[in-house]
């Protein structure tokens, strides 16, 4: 063989696809089990193949070689006899070896490194240059292979027996931490007092650190192999700085941990194959209801949303999850749409966790996939199969979210149409804190021409609501804070704004478009993140508790703490959210456009200090000119004042509108227009969420100035309130934005009530 040419591998049939999934799950009757190949699998050895050619003698000795060959670990063979008359029958008789020279060992090792699994032609030829037989070749190189397999999984352990080690060093070290806790000031124990706004920020610290524990303790046990025992709640005296958590006992209501999202874990190996046939049912279910009408399917009457017949769902699923528990609600809604994307872009979205929160960050609050049972086959997801949690939610701290574990399945149903659903896996794996579950929900997607897709939604849940605020039961109850619209309305307008990204023929003839792809790609990106952040930090979510501040005759102000550090995303110091949520007797629309109107922006942005705002540049995001992202200049009365600049994203859809915003630094936005990498952007978003109030069903997202509608505002700040994030938050900063968000409110009401008059 000539020096330096590869021979090619030999193509062997394998059952792991493109996407790392076995061949088998996924097909179109449902998950099945993949076969056996017939060939042995990596690391064995290989037995004789019975061949036309094989005499008794060649099989006697090829075994003596396999025999040694394993005992001397690739290095050694057997000596081949010349015929069958040479072998001795008797068995006592001392076989006779003879090790490979250094030069063919060389030899195949290097031939090894270039192609550890050569075919029957690379192995006549090697053995013909070494002057082996092919098959002392072959076993060479099956027990070489072994070798090397073993040499990696002892590498392997190894690594894990250290990260081992650590781990329980680290789970000695915090339990020594939570057992010599004392008082900072005496060394002592402190007595029961009265808990400041500090300590109770310090006990939201208490539950993150909690939360890692837990997470350290977890991996532990997976590699221990047997459960590391949860440290208990403290109800000791506060800890040493800076776990200087006060005298109060700290408990699972005070830092709002959820229950269900913190208990559960990987589906075990018994759970799975009932998962996967509950998986396969609801896929079944959730066809047929996204095709189904009538008597399932009850149009309302003024003929815009599509109402569940529960007594004919039970009739047509009879076993489903289960009765419906007590005191739990059904909502269940049913909505088409045709969206600007293509059925495979949806699916990828849907399947891939980070993608699917970032779509939906104004109704998911968190999501986490626990483990993949399948990946799917033919290097797509057909077939694959996810066990996840989740946390949805409404943009106000007035209305709990709702945490779920459940089963993500997608299956191919036909050339172009897919299917994706979710449902509750509680019937595995009861738990008593549920409030929400899910029953078969999720979306039927048809290709259509031109990169269209049409996409059928099923929201279909039972809740416990009893935790809603007065103010949003109309919207929660009616289905349009959960439902189907909501999802649909929001995927629709999330499609416009991607095919926006990807547009490359931009008009040049407006004043303030930005044209260049790169700083239009790099301004977007710095927009998406800057909505995320803003969602993650306003709903009631388990991640958080909000500390009510009463307000000056007004609605209450929730507020909340943040410590950033080493975050480029965020400027360094401590951080209060603050938000509160009121009722408006106007419409949304006419409450969106105000708000997002940068000549109406003096109005009630107490920040500007009066100064006239100007729009620099904008990226339009849909179809409705509502839907921009926008850099706006705030030109400060006081010329002494440098001018400032904001970056603002407004979105709206028939279901809920948003107005989010955050200052920027100017030579940070020159680098993102032209083209940099946004992430090292300081934001702290502040902003609205603007929802119907449900008192009508007509469009109540888009409801004119002359309808009944009214809207429920959510006004949210996020400030710098200490640059030290190691210093403590005086009650002065926590008074100050509870005046700021509280007069911004008043100047809001104000304007609108003369607008409306």
């Amino acid at each position: 063989m000539p020096a330096g040419v590869m021979i090619p591998a030999r193509n062997m049939p394998s059952m792991i696809t493109g996407n790392g999934s076995v061949s088998g799950y996924g097909t179109s009757s449902g998950l099945t089990l993949g076969q056996q190949p017939n060939n042995m699998m990596e690391g064995q050895l290989h037995p004789l193949e019975m061949t036309q050619n094989a005499s008794e003698s060649e099989i006697a000795r090829m075994r003596d070689e396999e025999f040694d060959s394993t005992n001397k670990s690739g290095s050694e063979n057997h000596e081949l006899g010349g015929s069958g008359d040479d072998q001795d029958p008797r068995p006592n008789k001392k076989k006779r070896y003879h090790r490979h020279t250094q030069h063919q060992i060389q030899e195949m090792e290097a031939f090894f490194k270039e192609c550890p699994h050569p075919d029957d032609k690379q192995r006549k030829e090697l053995g013909r240059e070494l002057g082996l037989e092919p098959l002392q070749v072959k076993f060479w190189f099956q027990n070489k292979r072994t070798q090397m397999k073993t040499q990696h999984e002892r590498h392997e352990n190894t690594q894990l027996r250290t990260e081992n080690e650590k781990l329980r060093a680290d789970n000695m070290r915090y339990r020594e931490a939570l057992s010599t806790a004392s008082c900072p000031n005496c060394g002592g124990p402190t007595a029961v007092g009265q808990m400041s706004f500090d300590e109770h920020h310090l006990r939201l610290e208490n539950s993150r650190l909690r939360e890692e524990i837990d997470r350290i303790s977890a991996i532990a046990a997976k590699y221990v192999g047997k459960p590391v025992v949860n440290f208990p709640l403290l109800s000791s005296p506060a800890l040493p700085r800076p776990f200087d958590f006060g005298s109060q006992p700290v408990t699972e209501e005070m830092y709002g941990v959820g229950d269900l999202l913190r208990s559960i874990s990987a589906p075990s190996e018994a759970d799975k194959p009932m998962i996967i046939e509950l998986a396969v049912a609801a896929m079944e279910e959730l066809v047929k209801m996204a095709q189904m009408g009538e008597p399932l399917w009850m149009t309302s009457l003024d003929g815009t949303t599509c109402m569940l017949n529960e007594e004919e769902y039970i009739r047509t699923f009879p076993s489903g999850i289960g009765p419906k528990p007590t005191g739990f609600k059904c909502e269940a809604s049913k909505e088409t749409t045709v969206v600007i994307m293509n059925h495979i872009n949806l699916v990828e979205i849907l399947m891939d966790v980070n993608q699917w929160s970032t779509v939906f960050s104004g109704i998911v609050s968190k999501a986490s996939t626990l483990d993949v049972l399948s990946t799917g086959v033919a290097g797509n997801y057909n077939g694959a199969l996810q066990v996840m949690t989740a946390e949805f939610q409404v943009l106000s701290p007035l209305v709990p979210t709702r945490e779920s574990y459940y089963v993500r399945y997608c299956k191919q149903h036909a050339e172009g149409t897919w299917a994706v659903v979710d449902v509750s896996l509680d019937t595995i794996r009861p738990s008593p804190t549920v409030r929400c579950r899910r029953r078969p929900s999720g979306c039927l997607i048809q290709e259509m021409p031109n990169g269209y897709s049409k996409v059928t939604w099923v929201e279909h849940v039972e809740v416990d609501d009893g935790g809603v605020h007065n103010l949003y039961k109309q919207l929660v109850s009616s289905g349009h804070a959960f439902g189907a619209r909501r999802w649909v309305s929001t995927l629709d307008r999330q499609c416009e704004r991607l095919a926006s990204l990807m547009a490359s023929n931009i008009p040049t003839g407006d004043v303030g478009v930005i044209t260049s792809q790169d700083g239009r790609k790099s301004m977007l990106k710095l927009a998406e993140r800057m909505v995320i952040s803003f969602c993650g930090g306003v709903s009631a979510s388990t991640a958080h508790t909000w500390t009510t501040l009463s307000g000056t005759g007004a609605d209450d102000v929730r507020v909340m703490t943040r410590k950033s550090v080493d975050d480029p995303g965020r400027p360094p110091g401590i951080v209060l959210s603050a938000a509160t949520s009121f009722w408006l007797p106007v419409s949304p629309k006419r409450v969106f456009d105000f708000l997002r109107d940068e000549h109406s922006r003096s109005e009630w942005d107490i920040l500007s200090n009066g100064g006239a705002v100007q729009e620099m540049a904008h990226i339009a995001n849909g179809r409705d000119p509502g839907n921009c992202v926008s850099l706006l200049r705030v030109n400060s009365a006081n010329s002494s004042q440098s001018n400032m600049l904001i970056l603002q994203e407004s979105c709206t859809d028939p279901t809920a509108s948003f107005v989010i915003y955050a200052p920027v630094d100017i030579v940070a936005m020159n680098v993102v227009l032209n083209g940099g990498d946004p992430d090292y952007v300081a934001l702290l978003p502040s902003g609205f969420a603007i929802l119907p109030d449900g008192m009508t069903v007509t469009d109540v997202g888009m409801a004119d100035s002359g309808g009944s509608s009214g809207s429920l505002l959510t006004v949210a700040f996020q400030i710098l309130v200490d640059s030290v994030p190691t210093a403590k938050l005086s009650l002065g900063s926590v008074a100050t934005v509870n005046n700021l968000i509280a007069c911004t409110v008043e100047r809001i009401k104000a304007s609108l009530s003369c607008d409306n008059a």
